[in-house]
């Protein structure tokens, strides 16, 4: 009898798995032929722990997944550098330092690709005042009381563009949009206030942080009618100091916070280091400047002037540990992180910044996972390009690789669960166990990661991404959110 009630038992849980399993693919096939999914390019994969496959649809479709590349960039970063890792940012000197503490000389900033500097993130981050206190006690520590120099600040240890070329023009400008060299300041960002006036009338346009003061932004946005919404842009380069805000902004919208591209974080560290030597009382007789893409001094006035010196290194200071900039990239979702993690293996791995070879340095780390990548393309770190594409059935097998890594569970701890961050807008009855990333751009909604157990071990692992659909973006992700709940059910 007991023989009988154990078989009983195991048929009736089998019996109850393939029902679950068959309600998900019913529901996949469901969704398939209606709308919002109707029409569009999407895709589903699902597996659980011992690899059976839960619900698939266009599992081997490339596809572009928005954010969710994210995933990739800092799961392989920290498998590659490991969780503790911490960026270095070192000080520097040309000169002689006198018996006096004089530094006869100018200061450099050397930047070691930190992220994080100057962020307005405080949950890891020191702030501005606090990580210029360390610096100056550096200073100090090594006999330096005062400068009779220029403080410069030195990101050239990245090669190539701040951007990726594929980056729309537009986005370029913005604060998602925003690249950088070795050396940032504030995620290379400029917050400005913006209000309506009279329609046809300019906008009010006021900087608020931080000051760029050799900046010069030409203010062409221009207040719309009822309706006309929000189509302001600021169109800039890393070419000129000359910047231009466009578009629209409605006159029934209230004043809101444009958070906006900075090209020169490293010139704006400078500035706020020297600001703060002097507002504290050190003396610095020169000005402030940064190295250029040529290897020269230029100035807020950017004209260049003598190439730039080989710094005798005084010292250096440490960025807060991987693990915790890794979560700050894929809560928020914040391409400018995402950016530098991956420019941060290129100049590790092959000693150029480019992103051809941070891209080749990538792909090592992701064949030695045991992953092939013929089937994929990648073109940046964050997502933010057209020229990235993958399958859903690949992301989950680089989800499921990535388990194999010691940085697995800072990985995992990595992930936002749902009404964290981006996935602020999704909770539902067993959302717990979910942790997942959102990707979101035109056209484009996508969610890839983990369903716990009760263990928190990964029992499910799905990669649903959705391109093309002409429905809303809430409408997409009722859908999405949907076939995720069936999946914890």
């Amino acid at each position: 009898m007991r023989k009988i009630f154990t078989t009983l038992c195991l048929l009736a849980l089998s019996a109850s798995a393939v029902l679950a399993q068959t309600s998900l693919q019913q529901l996949v096939d469901r969704q398939a032929t209606q709308e919002p999914l109707k029409g569009s390019a999407w895709g589903i994969y699902a597996v659980d722990a011992s690899g059976k496959v839960l619900a698939s649809h266009n599992a081997g479709t490339r596809l572009l997944p928005a954010s969710n590349r994210k995933l990739v960039t800092t799961g392989v970063a920290l498998h590659a550098f490991g969780p503790d890792y911490r960026f270095r940012t070192s000080l520097g000197y040309t000169g002689t330092i006198e018996p006096d503490g004089t530094l006869n000389g100018d200061l450099y900033i050397i930047g070691g690709g930190d992220p994080t500097l100057g962020s307005a993130d405080t949950a890891y981050v020191l702030k501005a005042d606090a990580l210029f206190w360390k610096w100056k006690t550096l200073l100090r520590e090594k006999g330096i009381e005062r400068i009779h120099g220029r403080i410069i600040g030195d990101g050239s240890s990245y090669e190539g563009d701040l951007e990726h070329a594929s980056w729309d023009y537009n986005d370029s400008g913005t604060y998602y949009g925003t690249g950088g060299n070795a050396l940032c300041f504030y995620e290379n960002a400029i917050d400005m206030q913006v209000s309506a006036t009279r329609v046809g009338q300019p906008i009010n346009l006021t900087r608020i942080y931080p000051e760029t003061p050799w900046l010069n932004v030409v203010n062409y946005g221009v207040t719309g009618p009822v309706g006309s919404g929000n189509s302001l842009f600021l169109f800039t380069t890393d070419f000129s100091e000359k910047a231009e805000m466009r578009g629209y902004f409605g006159v029934d919208r209230r004043p809101k916070i444009e958070s906006t591209s900075n090209k020169y974080g490293d010139l704006t560290c400078a500035y706020y280091f020297w600001k703060n030597l002097r507002d504290t009382g050190w003396e610095v007789t020169g000005g402030y400047a940064h190295v250029n893409r040529g290897g020269h001094i230029q100035g807020s006035d950017f004209v260049e002037m003598e190439k730039a010196g080989q710094p005798v290194v005084l010292g250096y200071t440490e960025g807060p540990r991987l693990a915790d900039i890794a979560r700050l990239t894929n809560v928020r979702s914040d391409n400018f992180y995402a950016e530098a993690l991956l420019r941060a293996m290129g100049e590790t791995a092959t000693g150029t910044a480019e992103y051809d070879s941070c891209l080749v340095a990538e792909s090592v780390v992701l064949r030695d996972l045991g992953l092939q990548l013929d089937q994929v393309s990648f073109a940046d770190g964050s997502g933010l390009s057209s020229m990235n594409f993958v399958t859903p059935e690949w992301l989950v097998s680089y989800l499921q690789a990535i388990q194999k890594s010691p940085a697995f569970p800072a990985f995992l701890a990595s992930i936002p669960q749902p009404g964290e961050g981006t996935l602020s807008m999704i909770r539902f009855p067993g959302s717990d166990r979910v942790r997942m990333k959102s990707g979101s751009i035109t056209g484009a909604l996508c969610y890839s990661g983990y369903i716990l157990d009760a263990s928190g071990k990964p029992a499910v692992t799905f990669s649903i991404l959705t391109n093309n659909s002409l429905a809303g973006t809430s409408e997409v992700r009722s859908v999405l959110v949907q076939l995720i709940r069936q999946m914890v059910q």
